[in-house]
């Protein structure tokens, strides 16, 4: 039977590899909460263990059960009668069984029933839930909502919301779009009010909420009269109850057992989190870091899922009195879409690390503060670990949401004719996979986010270092192609910003942000080149393929092929 965790090679790979040991510690108190919680880690070796069998568990549940009922959750959908939201039994079946195994609190604090685990390997359980079925994504990968509660609101709001959320009895969602607010949060118009009392009520209407039907609402809201930017909007958290009306549930394309809902917020009852007016500027800018990642995860999950079914079915069709797999150009596609699934994965895996950092780093100086000790050379280093984040996460979700689309629709092709019916899993596939580069910002919202610090050439610290270091064998030629992509991208940012104009600095940047990608995600590859024999191939056919792509980049830049874009408004009539 599969477990999605110990037969995944390079799941394990980077899983063996990992190096947390700095933000373990600080997860655990320097590991002083095993004296308070039995179950607890002693050291690092000791948390990688508890890490691996509780991957094991997600693993087996996700291959054995979840997996299977997938097929089915997809057909049933989440059903709206009578203003309630129903999940596919299959849903209801996996939420029951992730929440015996007690993994629906995996990142909230023991002390309020969770497992206290780092980010990165939660991100692991996402991509293996993910891979079985990746509308169950949008419910267990929900548990930022009660991280957001931990680290911004009060300790009473953890005590009532948080345990609940741990043992998925509630599950959580984030409020956030309107139908005039999608990716401009700032124009957001729900509005929250307080009564002679001092106590919050939530009015408006919010539409494409993800799992909307929750009991843990975290809703963005406006409460500031006469406001109409970002600085006069605040979060709010509150029960979905009888004052939450879903007025509809949308019918999608894919990821049917997740409910998008359209909400209507009736005098609703409920408590600000932190402080007014940071709703957007602050938290929900530090609830995106998740999100980003959530969806990048989920993507990946897909992506393995839709290689794997390839391949199966590449080996069993037989065509011309041989299997698909052995015609050049079918083999060719499988080893594309292992080299960017491999890839991918190790993008991902590097930027949850970072988050990771970063999001200790914060907890460790709020805790200096309150014991009112010097926090400098912290705050140094939590600066640069949130430039980079500010980075790596919109980008990791670019690449992977973008390569997510084109594994399924290359895994769809591969099928042929039989992949067009919906008897084959790859057809559910493409549909789920095509929301990943929409939701939680699309593809062109992630450039512009990146786009700052790409100009800014952020990690040019870090690239310089690379290029120091001296590779051994055939690895000296990547890393020599490397340096001919970053002087590819130097030529071209300084072309970009010689013109200053910074329109045609915007038309540039998904070239520019795509060149940067190709560097940092080389570099990776490269240094698991060095320990991996496996991993020379992989870095090999990427390095190769992205000093072509990065060619083209370059040019596309250099030539202005779009500078039409810039005179759009005499072209498109």
């Amino acid at each position: 039977m599969p477990n999605y965790f110990t037969e995944n090679s390079d799941l394990q790979f980077h899983f063996n590899k990992l190096d947390l040991g700095e933000v373990v510690a600080l997860a655990e108190d320097n590991y002083e909460q095993s004296k308070h919680f039995s179950y607890a880690p002693v050291n690092y070796e000791d948390a990688k263990e508890n890490y691996r069998k509780v991957l094991e568990v997600v693993g087996d549940i996700a291959g054995n059960s979840i997996a299977s009922r997938a097929a089915d959750v997809d057909v049933e959908g989440a059903v709206f009668s009578d203003g309630k939201v129903t999940y596919a039994a299959g849903t209801q079946k996996n939420i029951r069984q992730l929440s015996q195994a007690d993994v629906m609190g995996m990142i909230l604090p023991r002390n309020y029933g969770g497992l206290n685990f780092p980010f990165t390997i939660y991100m692991m359980a996402v991509e293996m839930v993910s891979r079985a079925d990746a509308s169950l994504m949008n419910i267990f990968g929900l548990q930022d909502i009660g991280d957001t509660i931990r680290k911004f609101g009060n300790e009473d709001q953890r005590q009532e919301f948080l345990p609940r959320i741990s043992s998925g009895e509630h599950t959580g969602a984030m409020a956030l779009t309107e139908p005039d607010a999608g990716s401009d949060l700032q124009a957001v118009k729900l509005h929250a009010y307080q009564n002679d009392e001092g106590k919050w009520f939530l009015r408006g209407v919010k539409r494409f909420i993800t799992n909307g039907n929750a009991r843990v609402l975290l809703v963005l809201a406006r409460s500031e009269a006469g406001t109409k930017d970002g600085r006069g909007l605040s979060m709010f958290v509150c029960f979905g109850n009888e004052t939450v009306k879903v007025r509809r549930i949308e019918h999608k394309l894919g990821i049917h057992g997740s409910p998008t809902c359209e909400l209507q917020f009736n005098d609703t009852p409920a408590q600000l989190v932190g402080s007014r007016k940071f709703g957007l500027i602050k938290y929900v800018l530090d609830l995106m870091y998740r999100a980003r990642m959530g969806v990048s995860s989920q993507a990946l999950g897909i992506s393995q899922a839709a290689y794997e079914e390839a391949l199966r079915y590449a080996k069993e069709r037989k065509q011309f009195g041989k299997p698909i797999y052995d015609i050049p150009v079918v083999t060719n596609i499988l080893l594309d879409m292992r080299v960017m699934l491999e890839s991918n994965r190790s993008l991902l895996y590097s930027t949850a690390k970072c988050v990771d950092e970063k999001e200790k780093l914060e907890d460790l100086i709020e805790k200096f503060k309150t014991e009112g000790k010097p926090f400098a050379e912290e705050n140094a280093r939590l600066k640069q670990a949130t430039k980079i984040a500010n980075l790596l996460t919109p980008m990791t979700k670019y690449v992977i949401a973008e390569s997510a689309n084109k594994i399924t629709y290359d895994a769809l092709q591969i099928h042929g004719g039989t992949g067009y019916m919906k008897e084959f899993r790859v057809e559910r596939l493409v549909r789920d996979a095509r929301i990943t580069n929409i939701y939680e910002g699309t593809s062109q919202m992630q450039i512009v986010a990146a786009s700052g610090n790409v100009i800014n050439d952020s990690l040019a610290d870090l690239f310089a270092e690379k290029e120091r270091k001296e590779y051994k064998g055939g690895l000296t030629k990547l890393a020599n192609h490397l340096k001919e992509i970053r002087q590819l991208f130097l030529d071209s940012l300084k072309y970009v910003l010689d013109k200053k104009d910074n329109s045609f600095q915007d038309v540039a940047a998904k070239d520019l942000v795509e060149l940067y990608s190709y560097l940092y995600i080389g570099y990776l590859l490269l240094e698991e080149a060095e320990t991996e024999p496996r991993k020379v191939f992989i870095a090999n056919r990427y390095i190769v393929n992205s000093l072509a792509n990065a060619r083209k980049n370059s040019e596309a830049i250099k030539n202005e092929l779009f500078s039409d874009l810039l005179h759009a408004d005499k072209i498109l009539v």
